[in-house]
């Protein structure tokens, strides 16, 4: 984990982000503490590195690459967050990764789910579609490919983002629609992807799946947590999601967030698993 002591939305790149919406930087370090001390609680292990300078988005560490055993796929940001890029490259050597530069446009963890020997990999926002088979082959997943339903604007057409140029979705990362919570369970929500996608996922039998509303995804963060197999840290906005976990035996810890999400980001955008 970093920190937020330069968090901000000025320039909105995804669909969250609103200049006009005022953000509060220590609410914002506040949340992140709260968020950390979450974790720690559930017996998570963190390793907190300094926020790089003036980046906005730097709090966002799943975003720096996807790391399996001894390698990192270092991620390749958008235009305003690749200063971003060679401070990520930075701390995962120092933690002895060896760092692989991606090929192609890449988000990280934050679009690369890891369940089981299973990788959920998004699709056209922020991962480009060639990555699929570079993360197969360099950290040897099974890749699933999927994608998640574009922003449209009035006209009903997809929209592209004004600062990044790149497509635009509620759902630009797949950690915002997806969650892992074991290797056989996860959450979804079926209504953020597009219908192919949602044949690929209902046909894996081998998982068992919760679905979580539109509602409690896009305005409570739903499916942006972190779990541990054991307990589950997730929003505190997702009452019928928390309902269903539960019942399946996992316990839930639920920090309080009130800035972070402003960036279009939540619980699972601020830590990299390694």
């Amino acid at each position: 984990m970093s920190g937020a002591e330069y968090f901000g939305d000025a320039l909105a790149i995804n669909a969250y982000m609103d200049a006009a919406v005022p953000v509060d930087v220590r609410g914002a370090v506040a949340d992140h503490q709260a968020i950390r001390a979450a974790l720690e609680a559930a017996g998570i292990s963190v390793i907190k590195v300094p926020a790089p300078e003036n980046c906005q988005d730097g709090v966002y560490t799943a975003n720096w690459g996807l790391v399996r055993g001894d390698v990192a796929v270092l991620s390749s940001l958008p235009n305003t967050r690749q200063s971003e890029e060679p401070y990520a490259r930075a701390a995962l050597q120092k933690l002895g990764k060896t760092v692989i530069t991606p090929p192609h446009r890449f988000s990280g963890q934050g679009d690369a789910l890891p369940c089981g020997n299973l990788l959920f990999v998004g699709s056209e926002y922020r991962t480009d579609q060639r990555m699929h088979q570079f993360l197969a082959d360099t950290l040897g997943y099974e890749v699933i490919g999927l994608q998640t339903v574009p922003k449209y604007n009035a006209d009903g057409q997809p929209v592209t983002n004004a600062v990044t140029g790149w497509p635009d979705s509620f759902f630009y990362d797949l950690d915002l629609a997806l969650a892992v919570l074991r290797p056989d369970l996860i959450a979804w929500c079926p209504e953020a992807f597009l219908p192919a996608s949602q044949e690929k996922i209902r046909a894996l039998a081998n998982l068992e799946k919760i679905e979580v509303s539109l509602e409690e995804a896009m305005r409570g963060f739903a499916c942006n947590l972190i779990s541990t197999g054991q307990t589950v840290i997730m929003s505190a906005n997702a009452s019928d999601l928390a309902a269903a976990i539960v019942s399946r035996g996992l316990k839930i810890l639920t920090p309080t967030v009130r800035q972070i999400h402003k960036g279009g980001g939540f619980i699972r955008c601020t830590s990299l698993t390694l």
